[in-house]
């Protein structure tokens, strides 16, 4: 595992051309050189089918299971491959209770994925979603923390780092509350897991799904659902042969069974095996562990504090940096976003998104302090 003293930009690593400074891995990730000759050659290997073999349906995506497990702290067998991250929160809305009268907690602008599922849970259950306010001081944890003050408090749906501008939850207070107050917590680690550390062991969460094509450097349709043992014999979304025990012996598939694979089994999608991403994502997940992720936070840090500072020299707004994710920050505007701004940061090949009054600046391993003094020549050229 890489040290934080000796972590270096790994753009070498990536197909980014030199004149290119693509400031925008909250939208989606390059692949890795090497992740895509692996996916490339899985494709290949379609022509001739007659080579894929029966373990090609279970060993790969064990190993895929295995890694995200590795990184987050949990068992492999705690794992569910799943496509979206609404797959992983339809799940657990089927495996969590919800009476009349009962709250739902979400965050203001919360990606849509953690948000739609909780609205028709709380229809069907004659329940209420709240949206938490966006706090003025940044500090979603004490207000997620006061609001479970409230007993009719059942569910907190949240991120760790907010997908708009990074601003953070402090996961690990807020599972401590959930816990004490007998809440449910399902977490959307999309836009963090891979970039800041995180254990289910110190958060405990009820359920944990991420996609992996931000900052986990995978494909699209691609994602993983951590399961707590406490809710591992609930009811999955699917009942596909895989899932169920014997699944390997193709001699016996229509001798039908009535027991799932252990664990988080039970909940993986139907045609789990993936063959022609599940390479891809193996090795972007080798490689972030053998970086580390705390390496990796560190080295993040290092760019988002320059350009926060940077920011703040030209009259731009930014979080505080005890409030603000490593990876991920925004650069909000009085007034909001100058027409044509996005436009012109185009033109020179400078990649970043809007979101809101900010424009949202979110760095990865490619990059280093040559491309956050790439954004801001052109930044105070513009202004």
């Amino acid at each position: 595992m890489t040290s934080r003293l000796n972590f270096i930009c790994q753009k070498p690593l990536f197909d980014i051309p030199a004149d290119v400074t693509y400031l925008n891995a909250a939208y989606m990730t390059p692949l890795l050189k090497e992740a895509t000759a692996r996916g490339q050659q899985a494709v290949a290997g379609k022509l001739h089918p007659w080579e894929i073999g029966i373990s090609d349906f279970f060993d790969p995506p064990a190993r895929a299971c295995g890694l995200m497990a590795d990184m987050i702290g949990a068992k492999a067998e705690d794992i569910a491959l799943v496509p979206s991250v609404s797959y992983g929160a339809a799940i657990a809305v089927a495996n969590l209770p919800l009476l009349p009268g009962q709250k739902i907690l979400v965050l203001a602008d919360q990606f849509p994925s953690n948000v739609y599922p909780w609205q028709e849970m709380a229809k069907a259950h004659q329940a209420e979603v709240v949206t938490m306010a966006r706090p003025m001081e940044g500090d979603w944890t004490a207000e997620l923390l006061a609001a479970l003050e409230d007993e009719q408090v059942a569910i907190v749906a949240c991120p760790q780092a907010h997908w708009t501008d990074g601003s953070r939850v402090d996961l690990i207070a807020l599972g401590r509350a959930c816990r004490a107050k007998s809440v449910a917590l399902v977490l959307d680690l999309t836009q963090s897991l891979g970039v800041m550390p995180f254990s289910v062991k110190e958060v405990d969460p009820d359920f944990m799904v991420v996609a992996s094509y931000k900052w986990l450097l995978g494909p699209y349709s691609y994602g993983f659902l951590y399961v707590a043992p406490r809710h591992q014999q609930g009811v999955p979304l699917e009942q596909g042969w895989i899932a169920r025990q014997g699944s390997e012996d193709f001699t016996r598939l229509v001798d039908y069974q009535s027991a799932y694979l252990p664990g988080a089994g039970r909940f993986n999608m139907g045609e789990r095996s993936n063959f022609m991403l599940t390479p891809i994502v193996i090795h972007a997940l080798e490689k972030l562990n053998e970086w580390g992720v705390e390496a990796i936070a560190e080295y993040l840090s290092g760019l988002t504090n320059m350009i926060a500072e940077r920011g703040q020299d030209i009259g731009l707004k930014v979080s505080e940096e005890v409030f603000r994710s490593p990876h991920l920050i925004g650069l909000g505007f009085e007034g909001g976003v100058p027409e044509g701004l996005t436009e012109f940061l185009s033109e020179r090949k400078i990649y970043v998104s809007v979101r809101g009054d900010s424009i949202r600046v979110s760095p990865h391993v490619y990059n280093e302090a040559q491309d956050v003094e790439n954004l801001f020549a052109a930044l105070e050229d513009f202004l």
